[in-house]
């Protein structure tokens, strides 16, 4: 995934000109009942709109412009374009078949952003996993599924990688609970090649790997497994994101952005420092 890749950051690009548009149409006194008559859409495609969550017309946005008394067409030009980048797919559009829209979401925002922080309890995050590994934990959590859908599974977890690599990579910081280091997904082999693995990206400039270890006892995250997502836009607050079994949250509320901004700075500092915690990479892959 390099800076000139047909898509990338189009969810972003989506967000942010939903944000303007609401920003233009609050500034107006306009109400969304009024600003959907005028697109002949309802008040909800406008609150949809607004959270960058459906796609754009460009007509539609043209119409909503003018409704907004936005007359100059440099203004105009450069929103317009917006709807252009916004509506371009991302290459992960190539992988619905297995990609359920919630997920989609945070793909493209992951694309997008400048910086990383992720928490994990039971697994290895899956832009740090080795294709092996990804298979084992793709099998576990779709039991019964055909070879061919597991490895288009473990194919976009993999291009998804790619991202740490690229012209544009994001620095990332994962924060591991020692218990999934020692969770043997696919059996001693795979799980000493993952570790490996590990080891050898953690030493990336880009890429931060903290264990947090047993003898900790408790620690901040008790309610288990999160990210957090920076984007480098002024416009695009921080999001935090909660993966469930058959869905997500994304929370962008600032006060609760900021209480895992919190939590997320507890983890590292109880966390082992990159170098012990690579020294404990290493003692796990001897006893594996």
């Amino acid at each position: 995934m390099t800076t000139g890749q047909p898509g990338g950051g189009s969810i972003v690009r989506r967000i942010l000109l939903g944000a303007q548009l609401r920003r233009l149409r609050e500034a107006g006194g306009i109400t969304r009942e009024a600003a959907g008559y005028s697109i002949r859409a309802s008040e909800s495609k406008i609150s949809r709109m607004e959270l960058g969550r459906v796609s754009f017309k460009e007509r539609d946005v043209a119409d909503l412009l003018t409704l907004y008394n936005v007359v100059e067409d440099e203004d105009r030009a450069a929103l317009l374009g917006l709807v252009r980048e916004a509506n371009v797919a991302g290459w992960w559009h190539g992988y619905g078949d297995v990609l359920p829209a919630w997920f989609q979401t945070y793909v493209g925002l992951e694309e997008s952003a400048s910086l990383i922080r992720t928490f994990e309890v039971q697994f290895i995050h899956g832009l740090l996993q080795t294709e092996e590994y990804s298979r084992a934990v793709v099998e576990l959590g779709h039991p019964g599924a055909a070879k061919s859908e597991v490895e288009r599974r473990v194919g976009l977890r993999m291009e998804r990688q790619k991202l740490l690599v690229s012209e544009r990579a994001p620095h990332f910081v994962a924060v591991m609970d020692e218990g999934a280091l020692y969770r043997p997904f696919g059996g001693r082999d795979v799980m000493r090649g993952q570790l490996n693995h590990l080891m050898e990206v953690a030493q990336q400039p880009n890429v931060t790997v903290h264990v947090l270890p047993f003898e900790i006892g408790g620690h901040a995250a008790g309610g288990g497994a999160f990210t957090l997502l920076r984007f480098p836009e002024s416009d695009l607050s921080d999001l935090v994101y909660l993966e469930q079994l058959t869905s997500a949250l994304y929370i962008d509320k600032r006060e609760e952005v900021d209480f895992y901004g919190r939590t997320m700075e507890r983890l590292c500092a109880d966390s082992l420092s990159e170098e012990r915690s690579l020294e404990r990479l290493r003692k796990i892959y001897q006893q594996a």
